[in-house]
């Protein structure tokens, strides 16, 4: 569907999404695959933020951080897995201009205060090992608070800008995006205004970039200080310890930068579409659905919280 601009270009009002495959065959599995990962994905984030809710003694920093982490991964979920599970359904999956812009901005949004959100936590978690007896003083509610303001306030200046850049592109000729979802790359690929192209895929490489480095910088540092601190650790007791509070965010943190990095270093060429899909897959539907998992399965504090609000429910 197009319709007549000022300057005699046409211009897209509805996007195709073409999904994840087009083989008749994957349809029906993919869609019951990614239906339950989408159940399994709300239900256990939900479930953990009703845990740190209700259970007071997970009222503390790294929990604070840990609800905001669920909250935005349930968010983040809603966004585009509804509408990828219609393309396995429907023969034509479409979407207005204004509903991708509006997927667009809500994915970025998430992702960057996703990236921000580890990156406090990496400091969270530094400042309980490195500067224990100063910890409470350090991470004090208001601290904690301000981070996450400022981690939402980040993901929404980095989500205005990606959305700015897409929304003053031309689409023409082609309506048709190879991807699941509203993606910055998939539309840039589309454009049919050559100058706003080329800067806006500037613009949005340098966003991404910057993101990325000023978070893995930030957290590999705190783990750089967290290292030093236990190789000076007397007791292979206390070493264990500090490893084990750090162990799930390293294993997150690994997957969310891990694939999401793998998804956007392939090379721009046709046959390199299908691969991006697949590493997006990850960082867009896995990475919700085990986080949860990772920070529940060897967590005393949430089986107890578990064990607690099963007694609560029974009386």
């Amino acid at each position: 569907m197009v319709k007549k601009t000022i300057d005699n270009d046409s211009s897209v009002t509805e996007f195709i999404l073409l999904g994840l495959t087009e083989q008749p065959e994957l349809q029906l599995p993919l869609f019951v695959l990614f239906l339950v990962n989408y159940v399994v994905t709300l239900m256990g984030n939900l479930t953990l933020m009703n845990l740190i809710c209700l259970n007071s003694h997970l009222h503390t920093p790294m929990y604070f951080f840990l609800f905001n982490l669920s909250c935005i991964d349930f968010c983040y979920s809603c966004v585009f897995t509804p509408k990828m599970l219609m393309s396995f359904v429907l023969t034509k999956n479409t979407i207005s201009f204004t509903g991708c812009m509006t997927q667009l901005f809500f994915f970025c949004f998430f992702v960057n205060s996703e990236s921000y959100v580890l990156t406090a936590m990496a400091y969270d978690r530094y400042v309980a090992i490195c500067q224990p007896l100063l910890y409470m003083f350090v991470m004090s509610p208001r601290i904690c608070s301000l981070l996450m303001f400022c981690s939402y306030l980040m993901g929404f200046a980095g989500a205005m800008a990606h959305t700015g850049c897409m929304i003053r592109l031309h689409f023409c000729d082609s309506n048709i995006i190879n991807h699941y979802m509203c993606d910055i790359f998939p539309l840039i690929q589309l454009s049919c205004s050559s100058t706003y192209t080329y800067v806006d895929e500037l613009v949005s490489a340098v966003l991404v970039t910057t993101v990325v480095i000023v978070s893995s910088l930030f957290i590999l540092t705190s783990y750089a200080l967290i290292l030093c601190n236990i190789v000076r650790m007397p007791s292979s007791k206390g070493w264990f310890k500090a490893m084990g509070t750090c162990g799930s965010h390293i294993i997150t943190v690994s997957l969310f930068y891990g694939s999401g990095l793998l998804t956007h270093i392939q090379p721009s060429s046709a046959e390199s579409v299908d691969k991006q899909k697949f590493f997006s897959v990850f960082y867009t539907l896995v990475v919700p659905m085990v986080n949860p998992l990772i920070y529940s399965l060897r967590n005393k504090d949430i089986k107890l919280a578990v064990q607690r609000t099963l007694k609560k429910l029974k009386h």
